[in-house]
């Protein structure tokens, strides 16, 4: 398949690992009320100091973090250096607002990456493009202070153009200072919006034609998203899982996703996925030729909350049993039956069965190209049943529907 402008060649990692861990993590994890709190609740900067003075995360172990992903059989991760908030997770050299200021008094990004290394992932940085913090930043229709009029009056005077500076040399800071980095993941443009008096951002803002020459002369091999209004990198949909494409196109897309709606830790949100739904969500992406990348927004004590590990659990579980059904898998050419889901790899094709069905599921243009088929949970076979119309080749299911999440079928092609 052709690659399209805008990708390097060194994507085969991605197509092959195909499910991610996203860490949200900031001051925001203080509120406990979405990463958003302060532009939501329009809290001024000098009210939202209080959580700089006060951010502690005694119980930040980033090995057990590293392992929570790798045992839920995750091969990569991506992890805010800053969010829209302007704090920075590392000791950069460019402002004060940073985690070695807070009450932790340290850099919380280098042991992160490290821990994730060790434990055998690919490695990525989430870095917004916005900055409330930023005294060059101008006030528009999402800062926290729009509403308040004297302010934006009195703020007039910021100029983007310092602001962009400054982003362009925290980029080369992370990207020079932090080994290698596999994946930088921008956050994100905004040009077609106007609220009348301020418009939104784009990539004349952030010099994205620099920025993204930036990051390639730092890291050559690196991976970019698309959230630079340039057109092109790795496609982002976030909150939503897209439509299948067509077989034999090129591809390269993740599904950025959360476990309850929430990106930064949300105390009181109950809005949970369960394991099902997630283990669903990842079969979906990869049978359409994507990855899925899932959030965990971790607390302000720096412990991944409990219920973020159950389902990263569970998810392992399935994982460890039906792995083979999703790394190095991608889209098939065959449509498969009613509630179900192919993946394939080479002359392996799986079928993930979403709703059990009563003892036969027909597969349509598989008649004469199965020579074999088994549960692969458990490797026992799965008898083929007759040919119908010429074409289509139907299988014998038990009627107990198998004890896992999502029953797989490997079929072997000829």
């Amino acid at each position: 398949m052709t690659q399209p402008e805008g990708f390097n060649s060194n994507i085969e990692w991605f197509v092959r690992d195909r499910f991610g861990l996203f860490i949200h993590w900031g001051l925001y994890a203080m509120p406990g009320r979405h990463e958003w709190v302060k532009s939501r609740e329009r809290i001024p900067d000098e009210v939202y100091q209080k959580y700089f003075r006060h951010f502690d995360p005694d119980l930040f172990d980033p090995g057990a973090w590293a392992r929570a992903a790798r045992n839920a059989g995750m091969k990569y991760m991506v992890v805010t250096s800053k969010h829209h908030e302007g704090f920075c997770l590392w000791d950069s050299q460019l402002t004060d607002y940073k985690a070695t200021n807070t009450p932790a008094r340290r850099d919380l990004l280098r042991p992160l990456l490290d821990a994730f290394r060790a434990e055998g992932l690919k490695v990525g940085l989430y870095h917004s493009l916005i900055d409330w913090h930023h005294p060059d930043f101008p006030i528009d229709g999402l800062h926290p202070q729009r509403d308040d009029e004297a302010f934006r009056e009195r703020e007039q005077g910021r100029d983007i153009r310092r602001y962009t500076e400054y982003l362009h040399a925290q980029v080369r800071e992370l990207l020079t200072g932090y080994g290698r980095i596999d994946y930088m993941w921008f956050d994100f443009s905004y040009a077609g919006r106007d609220w009348g008096w301020s418009k939104g951002k784009g990539r004349e803002d952030w010099q994205s034609d620099k920025l993204e020459a930036l990051v390639r002369q730092l890291q050559p091999h690196i991976l970019l998203n698309d959230r630079l209004d340039l057109g092109r990198g790795i496609r982002t949909p976030e909150q939503y899982q897209p439509r299948r494409g067509r077989p034999g196109e090129f591809q390269l897309w993740e599904a950025c996703q959360t476990m309850n709606g929430s990106w930064g830790y949300d105390r009181d949100n109950l809005d949970w996925k369960p394991v099902d739904l997630l283990v669903r969500m990842l079969i979906d992406s990869v049978s359409k030729g994507g990855n899925l990348l899932l959030n965990v927004g971790p607390t302000a004590r720096g412990e991944f909350d409990p219920r973020s590990l159950d389902r990263l659990e569970g998810l392992g579980r399935w994982l460890r049993l039906h792995g083979r059904s999703i790394y190095g898998c991608g889209m098939s050419e065959f449509a498969p039956p009613d509630d179900c889901r192919y993946t394939q790899n080479g002359n392996r094709l799986y079928l993930h069965i979403f709703a059990w069905p009563f003892k036969s599921l027909h597969l349509d243009d598989l008649a004469g190209r199965v020579a074999y088929a088994q549960f692969l949970h458990d490797g026992s076979e799965i008898r083929l049943g007759p040919v119908e119309d010429g074409r289509v080749q139907a299988i014998s299911l038990p009627v107990q529907r198998p004890d896992v999440t999502v029953p797989v079928v490997e079929i072997f092609l000829k």
